[in-house]
């Protein structure tokens, strides 16, 4: 069956070259305007993705994610035109799985679309990692502590998979975008620690990932 994609945008043109080019890649297609349509119909549609602009009539993409958020953990690229690098790490922070800026290749956003359905569909190989008293479950998409199960986005849990799959190794900023995206791209580095930020957060009050001083990252249980 065809992955479904919700492609949220008020210009109509991208609107349009983006339903095209997803749907020539065998995606199912569905559209939105404004952030008030948009929530409405990735709670009735249920997507597999969403494609979401930053600047949105009436309610704006930061607002969209930000409910989103609160009741679903469905895969969101961000579309925006907005240069400043705190507003794409403030879409991060609020749950965003990527970012692309417009102008944008069609064809990127196609291959992006694909790298984070990929990551949302998980790796069996995997299968269970345990450190510590946290346990990840590729097979599941699952991450529990004793207590409680860990609730994470596409990225999150990727991020940490590729951590604990390696406990004690310092990983590069780079290193984690490779991991995650399959290719790093030096202007996405600062996103990491928009994640790593909310990862730190879900999994408190325990410490488990370490800053590395003017290296990195590392996993410790």
């Amino acid at each position: 069956m065809a992955k479904k994609i919700l492609v949220i945008d008020d210009e109509p043109k991208i609107v349009e070259i983006c339903s095209d080019y997803l749907h020539a890649a065998g995606f199912d297609i569905i559209t939105a305007g404004d952030g008030l349509q948009a929530l409405a119909l990735a709670r009735s549609q249920k997507p597999d993705l969403i494609v979401l602009d930053l600047m949105l009539p009436g309610m704006d993409g930061l607002d969209v994610c930000r409910s989103l958020r609160r009741e679903s953990n469905v895969p969101i690229i961000m579309l925006t035109a907005r240069i400043e690098e705190t507003d794409k790490l403030i879409g991060l922070e609020l749950g965003a799985d990527d970012y692309i800026t417009k102008p944008f290749s069609p064809r990127e956003l196609v291959a992006r679309v694909r790298t984070v359905l990929r990551r949302a569909s998980g790796d069996s190989s995997s299968e269970v990692i345990r450190v510590g008293d946290l346990t990840l479950d590729r097979t599941r998409y699952q991450v529990n502590l004793p207590d409680r199960t860990v609730v994470l986005t596409m990225t999150e849990f990727e991020l940490l998979a590729t951590m604990m799959s390696q406990p004690g190794r310092i990983f590069t900023r780079a290193q984690l975008l490779n991991a995650v995206r399959g290719v790093a791209f030096e202007s996405y580095e600062r996103a990491i620690d928009s994640h790593i930020r909310n990862l730190r957060r879900k999994l408190e009050p325990g410490e488990y990932i370490i800053t590395v001083h003017g290296v990195g990252y590392k996993f410790e249980g």
